[in-house]
Order: C-alpha cells, then sequence, then structure tokens
C-alpha cells in the first residue's frame, strides 16, 4: 500500500548531490534560487517489476532541460540513470515512481544566477494509478483550462521546468472544483495541446490524431504509444487539431508516464467512447512496460 504520509516526513532514502541520504534529511534552504525564480527541472519515470521504463531517455530529457534552463548538470547521463537505480534498491521497491529533479541552489539570490550550483536529487515511491481504477477503466471527465500553453517564443516549452506547470496546476484546481478529473489545454493560438499533466490522442475512421508538440512536450510516453499504434499498422497523424474538431472524433486518451494510457469520456461538451483501438493500445503499452509480448 502506497505511504500516505507528507512527502517530507517519510522512511527511506533519496539521492541528493551525488550520494543517498535519509529521506527526512534531504533539504534545501529556504533562499535556494529554484524557490524564488523556477529554475528547476524535473522527470516523472516509472519502474515495472524493478525496471524503469526508458530509463536513459528520461535521464537525456532531464540533462537538455536544463541547458534549455541555462545551467549544465555535471552529472552524465549514466550517472543520472545510475543513481536512478539505485534509489529504486535502496528503497526496496520494485512496482515505483521515480522524481528526478534538478535545480539551481542557494548562492546567489536575484534574478541572475550565474553563481548558483546546480543539484540533482532522485526520490521514489510507490503510486498507483494516477486516476482511480474506475476512472481509469471507464474514462475520465476534462474541463477546458482558463489557461493557455504560452508560445515557444514566451518560454523554454521543450523544456520539463517546474515554472511551465504553474498553469497546469491552476487548471487542475479549478477542473477538479468544478467536478472533472482534469483540464484539456488549448495553446496560445486557440488549438488543442494537451491535459495538465498528459498528452492527448484521439481517434477517427480507425486512425489516430495527435496535436503537433510545438509548444509543449513530445512525450516520452507519447511517443511509445505512436510506435505502438504503428507497429499495428494503425496511421498516426501529426496535425493541428482546432476546438471544433473535436465533435467529429470518436475516441480519446491521454499518455504520460504517471498517467499511463487513460481514456477519456468526455472533454468540455464533447463526448467520446472507450473504443476497441484505445483499449488495444492500453493493453499494447501496459504488455510493452512489463515486458510481455503484446498479443496479435
Amino acid at each position: 500500500m502506497a505511504d500516505e504520509r507528507t512527502f517530507d516526513d517519510r522512511d527511506g532514502w533519496i539521492w541528493f548531490d551525488g550520494k543517498l541520504v535519509p529521506w527526512r534529511e534531504a533539504n534545501v534552504h529556504i533562499l535556494t534560487h529554484a524557490l524564488h525564480y523556477a529554475s528547476s527541472v524535473f522527470e516523472g519515470q516509472r519502474a515495472y517489476g524493478g525496471t524503469i521504463f526508458k530509463l536513459d531517455e528520461h535521464s537525456q530529457r532531464l540533462r537538455k532541460s536544463a541547458e534549455l534552463m541555462g545551467f549544465a548538470l555535471p552529472w552524465s547521463v549514466e550517472q543520472i540513470s545510475a543513481a536512478a537505480n539505485e534509489v529504486l534498491k535502496a528503497n526496496n521497491l520494485s512496482d515505483a515512481y521515480v522524481r528526478p529533479v534538478a535545480w539551481r541552489g542557494s548562492e546567489q539570490m536575484g534574478v541572475s544566477a550565474q553563481r548558483t550550483k546546480p543539484h540533482l536529487a532522485i526520490a521514489a515511491w510507490e503510486w498507483g494509478k494516477y486516476f482511480s481504477h474506475e476512472k481509469a477503466d471507464n474514462g475520465i471527465r476534462l474541463d477546458i483550462a482558463p489557461w493557455r500553453r504560452p508560445a515557444p517564443y514566451t518560454a523554454p516549452t521543450q523544456a520539463k521546468a517546474a515554472g511551465l506547470y504553474m498553469i497546469c496546476t491552476l487548471s487542475k484546481h479549478q477542473a477538479e472544483d468544478r467536478g472533472y478529473d482534469d483540464a484539456l489545454m488549448f495553446d496560445w493560438r486557440g488549438k488543442v495541446a494537451e491535459a495538465t499533466g498528459a498528452n492527448a490522442f484521439f481517434v477517427k475512421e480507425g486512425a489516430l490524431h495527435t496535436p503537433t508538440p510545438d509548444c509543449f512536450l513530445d512525450g516520452i510516453t507519447r511517443r511509445t504509444v505512436m510506435d505502438l499504434a504503428r507497429r499495428r499498422g494503425i496511421e498516426v497523424v501529426e496535425r493541428s487539431i482546432w476546438p471544433e474538431e473535436l465533435e467529429s472524433f470518436e475516441q480519446m486518451f491521454l499518455t504520460g508516464s504517471a498517467a499511463e494510457v487513460t481514456f477519456v469520456r468526455s472533454a468540455g461538451s464533447w463526448s467520446f467512447e472507450v473504443g476497441d483501438l484505445s483499449r488495444q493500445l492500453a493493453a499494447d503499452y501496459d504488455d510493452l512496460v512489463n515486458g510481455r509480448a503484446p498479443n496479435s
């Protein structure tokens, strides 16, 4: 069973700047630059049966996100991946969520941060389905977010940067307050973008459609599901999608390391069925991450 205590008060170990430290001692100073100016990047990973899925791809993206934010991590991809595996083993976890986070420290305060040092920590804990099993099986309900994904000339939109998730939190809170499970976000042009923490897919006449990720993350799970679809001979179309097109789609689902493949039964005023194609790709993904051969 998952630990229900607050995240600062748990038993276990966190990898912090090169060594394992007791969970409760993995702290930073109140004047850490990232706390004040959002100079932080992170990853979300899942381990299945003791193996972190696509670990090196996540480690590579973490380093790239830091570079896009203007600070270089002194740890290589191999070192970051090894540290993640060390955390999993130290906490005796097999099926878990893994969270690497890198940030600018407290060596300098103010907008400028040239003298700050980069830091890196990796934690892992048990975390089941992002949504309840009932909602995952029957499909979740999405509100339409009041905030939009920013243009790529206004923010480093290809970085998995903490600051870019501020509007996601605001949008998800509003959705939950209104009785929804999550929110569908449009981009600055008004095109369909993604949910607050997962990429979006749509099914129409046997083909898979997904928004072009030109102002939001091209997710690792997103690319994985696209590959799985192509292996089954399913046409995958990356393109601009406008809200008025949503009524023409038959199915919708979300993808992400935390969300995995999550069915959607409605987004705003648009309704979808949880159909065979969506269920097949969800099963294929589950088989892949758990090391099973997919059913034909």
